[in-house]
Order: C-alpha cells, then structure tokens, then sequence
C-alpha cells in the first residue's frame, strides 16, 4: 500500500487500518539519544509497506494498560525488515518501553494512518517541533531523490536527529534559548534565513502547526500537518483525538475527525487548529 497520492485517491488506504492484525515483533536495538527520547529499531512485519508519516500502536506488557501507544516511524529499512522509533517517555507506557532491550519481543499493529503525500519535483521545507521531528526523517529520506528538500527543526534546547536530517538536505535549527541556531520558533527561523519552497510538510506542537498554517495560507504554499501529538491509543477506540474539520463526516454527519483514522496527515485547510 502506497498513501503518497491525492487524498480523494487515499480513501480507499484508509480501511487498511481495520485489516491490520496485532503482530509479535522484536526490538534489534534501543539507546537513549537525549534527556528522555529514546530510539528503538524494530523487525517488524510493518516495514513491508510502511509509508512517511504513518505510525505503529504498541502495546503494553502491563496489562493494566489497556490500549496501545501510538508512536510515529522514523525511519523505514524494507531491506531488513525494520523500522525505527523516536521517542520521549512522558507515562507508563513509554517508560516501560524505554527499558526493552534487544531480542525482546513487542506487540504493535501497523502501519497505520494516512501518510504525507510526497510531491515530485517541488521544492520542499520539512517543519519539524520537539518529538515531531522523527517522521520528518523518514519524509526527507524519501523526498530527496523527487525535490529539493529544505529541514527546519525546532527544540526547546537539547538537539538531537540532526545528523540523520543534514544526511538528507539542509538543515535549519531553532531554539528557544538562542543556544544553537536561530533564537525563537520555527517561523522565526524561516523568516530569518528567507527559507522559500512549494510546499510544506510539518508535524508537532499544535501551537507550532497552528502558526505553520497561517504562514503557509498567508504566503499561498500547500501545506500538509501531521496532528499525531494529539492521538492517544492510535486504533480509533478512545476518540480522544477528534479535532474539528472544515467539511462534515460522511458517516456521522458531523464537522470532526478523528486523527488516527482520517489522519494524521491532513491538509491544512481541512482541519481547524
């Protein structure tokens, strides 16, 4: 399965979600790359068809702990059957994954989710914000050999991915303390160093993704946003991540979507922030 095309083409991608079956994978390897985040490189069947943007839901060994964790792919390696996870431990469930070491077996279903769609020949500028910048590796891997492809990567002070990101295209960082690159946001960094392109591909912070998309609709760019911060179990049975959206539901009539389901890639303009 392949989701890098127009939306009004993906929708049949999207009941793939429900035909994913929960596998036993294995974790090869697991380091800790910064206060807190943490990489794990899985052999796992989701390698297969995996896409740039999409996730994987994993569950817990404690279970107690009812529903998955969702967690977005890093990077995709078909030739050896794995992916790799970023992320940072912010409750049980990521703590408890934090201490998995390798050969040690993981329950997950993926991929799941729609992932972004990939423009050819377009001159790309890839936003990514804290723990929203692992799918962005993944995305500027894909991309580099279709676009020129431009990174801007936003911390709060502790850098991390940024050699697997500067292995793909040029890379622009921001800080919140000014201690490496431009001081300020994400938009303060575009606008500092006159970052131009045809299309924007962004995921993290809600506050971030919400200035992304002023800058984007002010300036006439396309712009896609990845809302996977806000999904809580990542299989459609909590509702937790339903955010508002332009047009209604064709099933329930409503203006809301949910974002693992419909998601978490969306255009801009069809999601209200």
């Amino acid at each position: 399965m392949n989701c890098s095309v127009p939306r009004m083409k993906r929708d049949k991608c999207k009941g793939m979600n429900f035909m994913r079956q929960k596998e036993v994978a294995t974790v090869v390897s697991q380091k800790c790359i910064g206060t807190g985040v943490y990489s794990m490189i899985i052999k796992t069947k989701a390698a297969e068809d995996a896409v740039a943007g999409q996730f994987v839901s994993i569950y817990c060994k404690d279970k107690t702990k009812l529903l998955p964790r969702p967690i977005s792919i890093c990077q995709i390696n078909r030739e050896n059957g794995t992916i790799r996870i970023v992320y940072r431990v912010v409750g049980g469930g990521t703590e408890e994954m934090s201490a998995y070491k390798a050969g040690d077996s993981i329950e997950l279903i993926g991929p799941l989710g729609n992932g972004f769609m990939q423009r050819e020949n377009k001159k790309a500028i890839l936003i990514g914000g804290g723990i929203g910048i692992p799918p962005m590796v993944g995305l500027a891997e894909a991309l580099k050999d279709k676009a020129e492809v431009q990174m801007v990567a936003g911390y709060r002070d502790e850098l991390f991915l940024t050699e697997e990101l500067e292995n793909s295209g040029k890379l622009y960082v921001a800080t919140e303390d000014g201690s490496v690159g431009t001081k300020g946001t994400v938009i303060d960094a575009i606008r500092e160093q006159n970052i131009e392109g045809a299309v924007i591909y962004a995921c993290g912070p809600t506050p971030m993704l919400k200035a992304i998309k002023e800058y984007a609709i002010k300036n006439n760019i396309e712009c896609q946003l990845s809302l996977e911060e806000r999904m809580a179990c990542g299989i459609g049975a909590c509702l937790a991540c339903v955010c508002k959206s332009k047009e209604k539901d064709h099933h329930t009539n409503v203006n809301n979507k949910r974002i693992c389901k419909d998601g978490p890639v969306f255009m801009a303009e069809e999601v209200e922030l």
